[in-house]
């Protein structure tokens, strides 16, 4: 059940005792620039040399999603989450592996790649007037609503039995996984009144699929819980049937909070008002402005963050902290239960402007050792609160538990988290992209938890967390920068932890893509020899 062993090469660094203390400066940061430029597409899948051996119940596909092109002619993107978006394909079969990859057929990229251009704005990248109109012509666009894209970079989701890849925005593309081909693109505004929703879906065992999603109108925002059914009343359905379950309004309806995910438990859904602001008048306004879409979203320190649970009328507050990824929710004893990876600031989506990403030497150490760093913590928060329920106490009087939730009024309660990690963790530069067993697991009480480490602006490393006694197990090797990991159990499985990791591994300094997977003794099981990103 050692899904990840301790590397012998695993880079140690020096660290003050206190888990609030920052780590000392990180020097010599190598350069990961490679890890963001174009690439080409592999359309017909290779084979790879398999390194170790793969247990034969493996059989299936590890898909994942990302950014794969920067630039169309002389123009280029700014920000990472631009880029065009490439889908990866490994193809696991009885001990062997192939590699395939294409680019989504998106709009987006067909009107680039038309033009030789960039014509489609994207988050951080403001597509500029066609060249070939006059100067009124060009004048003009520039009054005109920016388009949502159809870019989906982010992730691969499912709904009623199909995969589909998804961005933010309301458009999503069916895909066929045998080949990536882009079947059919999809639009949640043709179902349900959202405007988007979000990459990261829960699902129920019987295929129920839930999210949230925005939707804009004359009064403002609104924050959207939405359900999809798993039943298909034939091949061509989609999202038939999606309807919204509820609707929340934002403390300040002109600028909503920002969020990348949500959280839910048996019995309730959890959305995180976070001070990741939108202002959506500079939104609405970003092409007459001449500014990317990405420069109406700021963060602000003076709001506390507000946990909503469906359905329940009081509202849990905590200092400002921002969240991208929630790792579980579960109920117990009268309390829920959140746990996620936060950070004590919300500058994490600027970090992200290519530029920073292509520094080295000196200038790379100094962005790095200017971020926050996003550790797991665990906010408790109490389900039975009553007209009786005494204020100024706190409520969390579990023994194995200092996190606290006081009452300060009727409807509101404080909360301050608990870590779910020891000093140790601070060495590896916090923990993100967090995992579970998905299907064993969420919404219930679990006890691992996997993702990567920050060393460096993306992961450098893979990290078990057992919050039994809040220890870790760590997988590192130099020059080496893991995806998220994805936890496969054993079909045999008895423990929570039988099973293996997967996790796509770049290496920019060898300019190639390593599968490594993790077996019972931690075996590296599989690695492409084809050069690529």
């Amino acid at each position: 059940r050692k899904v990840l062993g301790a590397s012998k090469n695993v880079l140690l660094y020096k660290v003050l005792k206190t888990k609030e203390s920052i780590t000392s400066a990180v020097k010599g940061l190598e350069s990961i620039a490679p890890l963001v430029r174009s690439i080409e597409e592999t359309p017909e899948p290779i084979s790879t040399q398999v390194q170790g051996t793969i247990p034969s119940w493996i059989n299936g596909n590890l898909l994942r999603n990302g950014p794969g092109k920067f630039e169309f002619g002389n123009t280029h993107y700014n920000h990472w989450f631009d880029g065009m978006a490439m889908l990866h394909r490994f193809k696991i079969d009885k001990g062997q592996v192939t590699y395939m990859s294409r680019f989504l057929d998106s709009d987006a990229y067909k009107k680039n790649s038309e033009r030789d251009r960039i014509v489609m704005s994207e988050f951080g990248t403001l597509a500029m007037p066609d060249p070939c109109k006059n100067f009124f012509q060009r004048f003009l666009s520039r009054f005109e609503m920016i388009q949502p894209t159809d870019n989906a970079s982010v992730s691969f989701v499912k709904y009623k039995g199909d995969y589909y890849v998804s961005t933010e925005t309301n458009f999503i593309h069916r895909m066929n996984l045998e080949n990536l081909e882009t079947l059919e693109k999809v639009d949640w505004s043709k179902f349900i009144a959202v405007n988007g929703a979000t990459a990261h879906p829960h699902y129920d065992p019987d295929g129920t699929s839930y999210n949230m999603g925005n939707s804009y109108g004359s009064k403002g925002a609104l924050y959207n819980f939405i359900r999809v059914p798993p039943e298909k009343k034939d091949a061509t359905d989609t999202l038939q049937g999606a309807k919204i379950l509820c609707s929340i309004a934002p403390a300040n309806k002109s600028h909503p909070s920002y969020y990348h995910s949500f959280g839910m438990s048996e019995n309730y859904m959890v959305f995180i008002e976070q001070p990741i602001k939108m202002d959506l008048l500079k939104i609405v306004t970003c092409k007459l402005r001449g500014r990317a879409l990405s420069e109406g979203i700021y963060w602000d320190p003076k709001l506390d963050t507000v946990f909503h649970l469906v359905d329940n009328s009081t509202k849990y507050h905590t200092k400002a902290i921002s969240t991208f990824h929630q790792i579980n929710a579960f109920e117990e004893d009268g309390f829920l239960m959140l746990d996620i990876c936060c950070q004590d600031d919300g500058e994490a989506i600027n970090n992200y402007l290519i530029q920073n990403l292509r520094k080295s030497g000196e200038a790379l150490d100094e962005m790095y050792n200017s971020l926050s760093r996003p550790f797991p913590r665990r906010f408790v928060l109490p389900l039975n609160i009553t007209a009786e329920t005494e204020l100024g106490q706190n409520l969390n009087t579990r023994p194995s538990s200092n996190a606290t939730c006081v009452v300060v009024s009727k409807d509101k309660v404080f909360c301050q988290h608990e870590d779910l990690h020891g000093d140790d963790l601070i060495e590896y530069g916090g923990l993100e992209f967090p995992q579970i067993n998905y299907d064993r697991c969420n919404t219930r009480s679990y006890r691992y938890f996997y993702g990567c480490g920050f060393r460096h602006l993306v992961g450098d490393s893979l990290l078990k967390m057992d919050l039994k006694d809040k220890t870790l197990k760590v997988w590192y090797q130099k020059g080496f920068y893991p995806s998220e990991p994805v936890f496969v159990p054993s079909p045999d499985a008895v423990e929570e932890d039988d099973g293996v990791i997967l996790s796509v591994v770049l290496t920019p300094s060898q300019v190639r893509l390593c599968e490594v997977g993790f077996c019972k003794d931690g075996q590296e099981l599989l690695e492409s020899q084809r050069d690529t990103n």
